[in-house]
């Protein structure tokens, strides 16, 4: 039945010496067979995935690889061929005893009838969970836009300083260093980091964190050189993933080589090929920046070049329209040297005099400052506490004898002293005057007599 479903569709002229019709056999050529067994089998199965293990290895002149693959439980085994530029993109180490999981398509090498797979990809058997892990993390991170090309940032054009994520051991920080220091060189900080391992993805999120304080970071590299599948597990850790995609400044991904796409090439700003390549990204080319430039000047000096040339051109044009300007044109230039004469030192003297009176407003503003000011006044305050201090005493003296003098003076003319010797006076409760003698008191006015202790109420009978 199987053979019955190759031969379909077979054209009864395919034969070589046989003949169709009735119920004779058709009778087909070797190459004629295999040419249809060939494309049975690769139009029936299209691309396959087989996993096995890896024997009678050859690698040809042309860089083609042949090999057989070996079913570990059952005696089966499986030709292969890679060709050279699948055999070079290859993720899995082709070698005897390697397990491997090839993807391919299915053939016949018609020359000699053998069966056999011409495989495209060969990765580490085992390395479909990785795949499975990889799948799911994209999946989330482009779910939540991680991976929108809408948030990747332009790298500086000039950065001022350069920051790189790598291990301090590996070649990846060399061929950064190497070339950076060989376009344009400029500092670099480095964090050194873990790049494969259990507790890589860890140490790589705390040095992406760490170097994200530095100064005048513009730009920060996080990679590693080139591996086998499973060495860049870290990179493509959802946590690497974040901590990128959180990085305050532009993150290019070097990890691994071409070939080889990463959680952490995704999210990333940019993506670089190599480490050399994401150097070569981050930092100018001095030389190109200078042949640049000296572009532009040229461009400007014959755009300069151009114009004057056609405004020569429009006073030619102006000057045949004319009379000889040339003696006006003398006068003019006589008049304008002198004017430019004059306007230099009219400023000469503008700027002196801004000058001076900037640095008279200066020391005036010196002398006016609230602190010298303050200061001084203090002093003055203190000096004359210490006058006052050393004057005031002798002044109150003075004036305190000066007192007892003045009192003892007053009392001795104070009428109260005469009153205690038995005297009396005779006040008029009318206007409270003093009165002087007996007639200027009226019978039955009413008088106050002032003792030394007291006073009395009086009515005069009789003058």
């Amino acid at each position: 039945m199987v053979m019955r479903s190759l031969f379909d569709g077979l054209d009864e002229g395919g034969g070589s010496g046989g003949k169709s019709g009735g119920s004779e056999r058709q009778v087909f050529r070797v190459s004629q067979l295999n040419r249809m067994v060939r494309q049975q089998l690769e139009g029936r199965f299209g691309q396959v995935r087989v996993e096995g293990e890896v024997s009678d290895l050859t690698r040809a002149a042309s860089g083609h690889v042949y090999f057989t693959l070996n079913d570990e439980l059952d005696p089966a085994q499986l030709r292969v061929v890679m060709f050279r530029s699948d055999a070079r993109r290859s993720k899995a180490r082709l070698q005897n005893g390697a397990r491997v999981e090839l993807r391919g398509t299915l053939s016949l090498f018609e020359p000699r009838g053998s069966y056999q797979m011409i495989a495209r990809t060969a990765l580490p058997a085992g390395l479909g969970e990785l795949h499975a892990q990889f799948e799911a993390v994209r999946k989330k991170l482009e779910t939540e836009g991680l991976l929108d090309p809408a948030r990747k940032r332009a790298l500086p054009l000039l950065p001022r300083v350069l920051g790189v994520v790598t291990s301090e051991k590996g070649a990846a920080l060399h061929d950064i260093v190497r070339v950076a220091h060989d376009r344009c060189p400029l500092p670099i900080v480095v964090a050194p980091t873990l790049v494969q391992g259990a507790e890589a993805p860890v140490a790589i999120v705390r040095a992406l964190s760490a170097i994200a304080h530095v100064p005048e970071l513009d730009v920060v590299i996080v990679g590693r050189g080139g591996g086998a599948a499973e060495d860049l597990v870290a990179f493509n850790d959802e946590r690497v993933a974040r901590a990128i995609a959180a990085c305050p400044v532009p993150v290019v991904s070097a990890v691994g080589h071409e070939v080889d796409v990463t959680i952490a090439d995704l999210v990333a700003d940019v993506r670089a090929a190599t480490p050399s390549n994401a150097a070569e990204l981050c930092v100018p080319d001095r030389q190109a920046l200078q042949e640049q430039l000296d572009g532009h000047l040229r461009r400007l000096q014959r755009a300069l070049e151009m114009k004057v040339a056609r405004a020569r051109l429009r006073l030619d044009r102006a000057a045949r329209r004319v009379a000889d300007p040339r003696t006006a044109l003398g006068r003019v230039r006589v008049r304008l040297s002198v004017l430019e004469r004059r306007n230099a030192e009219a400023l000469g003297r503008r700027l002196r005099a801004a000058r001076r009176q900037q640095q008279s407003l200066a020391e005036r503003l010196r002398r006016r400052d609230p602190r010298l000011l303050l200061s001084v006044r203090r002093q003055r305050l203190v000096a004359l506490r210490t006058r006052l201090g050393s004057s005031i005493g002798p002044l109150l003296s003075a004036r305190r004898a000066r007192l007892s003098e003045l009192s003892a003076r007053l009392s001795a003319l104070s009428p109260l002293n005469v009153l205690g010797r038995g005297y009396a006076i005779a006040i008029r409760e009318a206007d409270g005057r003093a009165l002087l003698r007996a007639s200027d008191a009226e019978p039955g006015e009413r008088l106050r007599l002032r003792l030394h202790e007291g006073q009395l109420p009086v009515r005069v009978e009789r003058s």
